[in-house]
């Protein structure tokens, strides 16, 4: 599977709608502390405006309700894995996106055989405290070399000056948060990530 080289990860509905018409082909829903009629008004107002626009949509933790909503992707960390019905998932027909930070992880999630594997923070990252250290793009190069042709996003801390050393590392993907929500023109900023990922 080919995943599109830029994927931002927008907190709500409302974020996607703004951003998604500009051209994003792939794009993460990553909500939360939201209650569960709210979520899944979320993810349906995002599954229209995903499909209007060609854009892959990606539900992030909550597989139960990605299942009950007929979404096409789900992302999970590792406790989120631990918890979840990979049969279901499957049976569903949704791909899967796994997070990993450390060779174990890794491992656990080439197990589960996913569509792709996210390896972070590349950078320190202020979206939120990390346990792991920085895994720079070193990492990301041995991380390709385990993974074979199996797709690779990067994550952390990225912005569109930091994406030569993403792509010299061997990632197929850049996942990026702050670099928009956080910019204080996140239309222009998105046209950027979007030039410079084409």
């Amino acid at each position: 599977m080919a995943l599109d080289p830029f994927y931002p990860v927008l907190p709500d509905a409302h974020w996607i709608e703004r951003l998604v018409p500009l051209g994003i082909r792939l794009v993460q829903l990553r909500a939360k502390d939201m209650t569960v009629p709210e979520l899944r008004s979320h993810i349906r107002c995002c599954r229209a405006v995903c499909a209007a626009h060609d854009c892959v949509l990606v539900i992030n933790d909550h597989w139960r309700l990605a299942i009950e909503e007929g979404a096409d992707f789900i992302h999970l960390g590792q406790e989120d894995l631990a918890e979840a019905d990979l049969s279901a998932i499957r049976g569903a027909g949704l791909r899967l996106g796994l997070s990993t930070h450390d060779e174990a992880e890794l491992a656990t999630a080439l197990e589960a055989k996913p569509d792709y594997v996210a390896l972070g923070p590349i950078w320190p990252t202020v979206l939120k405290k990390m346990k792991w250290a920085p895994q720079t793009p070193a990492k990301l190069q041995a991380w390709r070399k385990a993974m074979g042709p199996l797709p690779l996003v990067a994550i952390g801390g990225i912005t569109v000056e930091r994406l030569p050393s993403v792509w010299e590392a061997g990632a197929d993907s850049a996942a990026v948060v702050t670099d928009i929500v956080r910019h204080p023109d996140p239309e222009a900023r998105t046209r950027e990530w979007i030039s410079a990922t084409r």
